[in-house]
């Protein structure tokens, strides 16, 4: 542990504080999101050091978090979806003569939050690897489907929707060898898929250059406010006077980012409507509330941090960009899961120390560096666009020096371009794309140890409880999706 940390503070420094300055000015345009970012940074990493770039892609995620409240205050518009709750309080204080004041307020909440959760990370992630690192197939095949179940569950539009992403996804992982028996599957007759689709042009395509076509439209006319070349205000005696505010929606964010699946939106929508309805003046909320900037902020800050305990811990990816750390991992031949702590130690406290030096580095940024930074988020996006397809068709081609890779990213292009369009969620395929190999591996090992005998599934107890848990997420989705068709319109 003490290695991993000296790294961080002398040789992995720079990459941190390179990582968290991108994934601000990132994170305060609209439209550029810190999935988008850190998919065109990862095959940049290639030539790096595991570590450093393990630094350098969570230092981005960390990063592009906070940078969203800079356009959702300013102008309405949240630069990452998990910043949308912000503006309900953070846009009308910020319009009522108060930008300095308003993003402050959500810069000390984005620290304490980021903080808090970086506690947690510490202290819950060595018992959990420790107990994780005696499971069996049977219980690693259960967790997977857990995981898989609640980001279906709660998707953006239907549990349909997210089923059917899911679906896409882990079909698309098939082509390739056989895990088990080493033949040849679902390759058509085509030498280009005999080792599957490779992962980052599928990413990249997905995530980035389906994004980059949504956005190739007419720019909506947003309304803008600025910081007028006012301080940052950031006050002590805020952590005191808000202490149970900051404390509660760190706590709901943190418990909310380590659910795969649920990610730092739900977590802030969830910290805000708590404040909201312990407040003995809810009707400010939506009017410049403070303690509405402060729960939105500190919550998706600590749902980002705790959205590292799964990765490092069970190799579970908790969202859409933790996937995309996870195929870092996987990349730099690093083993994620519950043998990281046992068999690397260094990588998973690698990740730890650079999860609390990037708040800090984040802190300090954000103090000095938003009056410019709320300035550079007006830039012309049209000026963006060009080098990020460049950069995509380079890191595409880069994989296996071949042109088929550029030719499934543009494909997948197009996939997620016409799966937005459809409201089909992409998360949910990105996820299961990259977990369905793990899932079958485990489930098929299992089948060969107990005979080809399901019935473990259900006997043993950590599978049980665990496919139990699906099932109630998707009882529960599908119940609240009926109540809403139920329920008037307003």
């Amino acid at each position: 542990m003490t290695d991993a940390f000296l790294h961080v503070l002398t040789t992995g420094m720079p990459w941190v504080v390179l990582g968290t300055m991108v994934g601000i000015f990132i994170g305060s345009i609209p439209g550029l999101s810190g999935a988008m970012i850190i998919a065109l940074a990862l095959p940049m990493t290639y030539f790096m050091d595991g570590p450093d770039a393990l630094l350098l892609l969570v230092a981005m995620y960390i990063g592009a978090t906070t940078g969203g409240l800079i356009s959702a205050t300013l102008m309405r518009m949240p630069g990452t979806e998990a910043a949308i709750m912000t503006t309900l309080d953070g846009y009308p204080m910020a319009a009522g003569g108060h930008p300095a004041r308003a993003l402050g307020l959500g810069i000390s909440a984005s620290f304490v939050g980021g903080m808090f959760a970086w506690v947690v990370l510490a202290v819950l992630s060595p018992p959990l690897s420790h107990v994780a690192v005696k499971f069996g197939p049977y219980e690693i095949f259960a967790m997977v489907v857990v995981a898989l179940s609640l980001i279906a569950a709660v998707s953006r539009g239907s549990l349909l929707n997210g089923l059917l992403a899911a679906s896409f996804g882990a079909l698309v992982s098939l082509p390739g060898i056989d895990p088990v028996s080493g033949s040849l599957r679902m390759t058509f007759g085509w030498p280009a898929l005999d080792n599957g689709l490779t992962l980052l042009p599928v990413i990249l395509g997905t995530l980035v250059l389906s994004q980059l076509l949504e956005d190739s439209g007419s720019p909506k006319p947003v309304r803008k406010t600025s910081v007028e070349g006012t301080a940052v205000s950031i006050r002590l005696r805020e952590l005191f006077h808000y202490g149970w505010t900051y404390v509660r929606s760190s706590l709901i964010g943190t418990w909310i980012g380590i659910l795969p699946g649920v990610g730092g939106t739900t977590a802030s929508i969830a910290a805000y409507s708590v404040e909201k309805a312990v407040s003995k003046q809810p009707e400010r909320f939506g009017t410049g509330a403070e303690e509405g900037i402060i729960a939105a902020e500190s919550a998706n800050n600590a749902g980002t941090v705790g959205s590292l305990v799964p990765l490092i811990t069970l190799g579970i990816p908790g969202s859409v960009i933790t996937a995309v750390l996870l195929g870092a991992m996987v990349i730099h031949n690093l083993s994620p899961g519950p043998l990281l702590f046992s068999q690397n130690a260094f990588i998973a406290y690698t990740v730890i120390g650079g999860a609390l030096a990037a708040n800090v580095v984040m802190l300090v940024v954000m103090r000095v560096a938003t009056p410019i930074l709320a300035k550079l988020m007006y830039v012309n996006k049209a000026w963006l666009l060009p080098p990020i397809v460049v950069f995509c068709v380079i890191g595409a081609f880069s994989v296996s020096s071949r042109y088929f890779d550029v030719g499934v990213m543009l494909a997948f292009a197009l996939v997620g371009f016409l799966m937005n369009r459809a409201r089909i969620p992409t998360g949910p395929f990105i996820i299961a794309y990259i977990l369905t190999p793990m899932a079958e591996e485990n489930l098929r090992s299992g089948l060969v140890i107990y005979d080809g005998s399901f019935l473990p599934l259900l006997t043993r107890p950590v599978p049980a409880v665990f496919l139990a848990i699906a099932a109630v997420s998707i009882v529960w989705a599908l119940a609240s999706e009926a109540k809403a068709r139920k329920a008037p319109a307003p």
